[in-house]
C-alpha cells in the first residue's frame, strides 16, 4: 500500500510540475512577443490612413479595444561602425505604450526621448550592438526609396542620434528593430500619414473579427492582420506539447495504478480465507467487492493528496529552486546566450491541478475493479477446504 501511495504521489507531482513549466513558457512568449507585437493591426492599402485621429477615435470607441497607437513601418539600412538591416517603426510616443511596452523594455533613455523633428532613434540592444553603437552615437539611416536629383539617382538617408537602448528577450526585435517619432519616419519616407492602426485587445483571440469590424466603419480599403498570423507557431507548438506531456506523465499516473492493482490483488490471495469466513456469515460478493473498492480508493486518495500537495510545493517555488540548483553546482540549464528564455518559468493553474487530480482518481477506480471482482468470486468451500 506504502509504494502504490509513493507511486501515485510521484506520478501526480510529475504531472502537475511539467504542466505548470509549459504553463510558464506559455507565458512568457506571449509577454515577450505580445509586449512588442498589437493584437490586430489595420494598415491602409498602397497609401495611408486618411484622417488618423478620427480613426483612432472610432477604434477606442470599440468596446474590445484597450488602446490604439498609430505607426509607420518600413525596412531600411542602418549604418553605424558597421551595417545591418533593420525594421524602422515609427511611433507616437504618447500612443504607443497603449499597444505595446517598449517603454517599459528599455535598458538605456525613455521612449520620450522621441520628438518630431529631433531625429532621435532607439535600438534593439543586440541591433545596437551590430552596429556597434551606443547611446549618444550618430546612426545613418538609408531607405530603400531613391530620390532624383541632378547628381543622378541616389538612396534617401538621414543622420539619427541614438538615444535609447532596449531589450525585450526575442532575437526578432532586440536584433532587427529601430523605432524613431512617427513625424519623422513621414518624413524620411514621404508619407502624408501613418501606415495604420495598431489595437491592443481585452481578448486577444478577437483580434481577427474586431480588425475586419473596424476597417469595415474606417470608410477605405484596408489590410487586416492579427497577431497568429505571424506567431501562432510558438503558442500552437506550446500548446500541442502540453497536451503530449500531459498524456505521457499521465501514463506514469496509470502505471502506479497498475501497482495498485497488483497491491491489491496480493491483498486478495492473502485474505481468501477471511474473505470466505466472510461470505459464509452472510457477507454478499457486492459487499465484498465494495470493501476492496474502498480500500483501493482510500489508498488511491492518500498518494493523490500527497501528489497534489507536493506537486503545488513544487510548482510554486520551482524558479528559486533551479536557481539555488544552478548556483550551488555551478550550472545553467537554460543559458541565455542560447535561449529566449534563461529561467525555468513555473505557472501554477488550479484548473489544470483539477483536471490531474480528476484524471488520477479515475485511474485509481478504475485499478481497484478487477482485484475486487476476484474477491467477490471467491468461493467459500474452495477457499476453505484446506483450513
Amino acid at each position: 500500500s506504502l509504494v502504490s501511495i509513493l507511486g501515485i504521489a510521484v506520478g501526480v507531482t510529475a504531472l502537475i510540475t511539467v504542466i505548470s513549466v509549459m504553463n510558464g513558457f506559455d507565458r512568457e512568449l506571449k509577454d515577450r512577443i505580445l509586449g512588442m507585437v498589437a493584437h490586430a493591426t489595420v494598415e491602409g492599402v498602397d497609401e495611408s490612413v486618411r484622417d488618423w485621429p478620427q480613426a483612432l477615435a472610432r477604434a477606442e470607441r470599440n468596446p474590445h479595444v484597450l488602446g490604439a497607437a498609430p505607426y509607420v513601418e518600413r525596412e531600411a539600412m542602418l549604418q553605424g561602425q558597421r551595417v545591418s538591416g533593420a525594421i524602422v517603426r515609427g511611433v507616437l510616443p504618447e500612443y504607443e505604450p497603449h499597444v505595446s511596452e517598449i517603454d517599459r523594455k528599455m535598458v538605456v533613455g525613455k521612449l520620450d526621448d522621441l520628438s518630431a523633428g529631433s531625429f532621435n532613434i532607439i535600438l534593439g540592444r543586440e541591433l545596437a550592438m551590430k552596429l556597434g553603437v551606443s547611446v549618444g552615437d550618430h546612426a545613418t539611416l538609408i531607405t530603400p526609396e531613391v530620390s532624383t536629383s541632378p547628381m543622378g539617382v541616389q538612396p534617401r538617408f538621414k543622420r539619427f542620434t541614438v538615444s535609447g537602448i532596449f531589450e525585450v528577450g526575442m532575437q526578432e526585435y532586440d536584433g532587427a528593430l529601430a523605432v524613431v517619432h512617427m513625424k519623422d519616419a513621414q518624413t524620411l519616407y514621404r508619407l502624408d500619414g501613418p501606415s495604420g492602426i495598431r489595437l491592443r485587445l481585452d481578448d486577444m483571440f478577437r483580434a481577427w473579427s474586431v480588425a475586419r469590424e473596424l476597417s469595415g466603419q474606417l470608410g477605405q480599403a484596408y489590410r487586416v492582420s492579427d497577431w497568429m498570423q505571424g506567431h501562432s507557431n510558438f503558442f500552437k507548438a506550446i500548446a500541442m506539447e502540453k497536451k503530449v506531456m500531459f498524456l505521457i506523465l499521465s501514463l506514469i499516473v496509470a502505471v502506479a495504478a497498475f501497482n495498485l492493482v497488483s497491491t491489491l490483488v496480493m491483498l486478495v490471495t492473502d485474505k481468501q480465507a477471511d474473505i470466505a469466513i466472510l461470505r459464509t456469515l452472510g457477507q454478499s460478493p457486492r459487499s465484498i467487492m465494495g470493501v476492496f473498492m474502498v480500500q483501493g480508493v482510500l489508498v488511491g486518495t492518500l498518494g493523490i493528496a500527497l501528489g497534489v500537495l507536493f506537486g503545488v510545493l513544487l510548482a510554486a517555488n520551482l524558479p528559486e529552486i533551479v536557481r539555488w540548483i544552478e548556483q550551488a553546482f555551478g550550472v545553467s540549464f537554460l543559458s541565455a546566450d542560447v535561449y529566449y528564455i534563461s529561467e525555468v518559468p513555473s505557472q501554477l493553474e488550479w484548473s489544470d491541478v483539477s483536471w490531474i487530480t480528476l484524471t488520477a482518481f479515475l485511474f485509481c477506480i478504475i485499478a481497484t475493479l478487477y482485484p475486487a471482482w476476484r474477491a467477490a468470486r471467491i468461493e467459500p468451500a474452495a477457499a476453505l477446504r484446506y483450513e
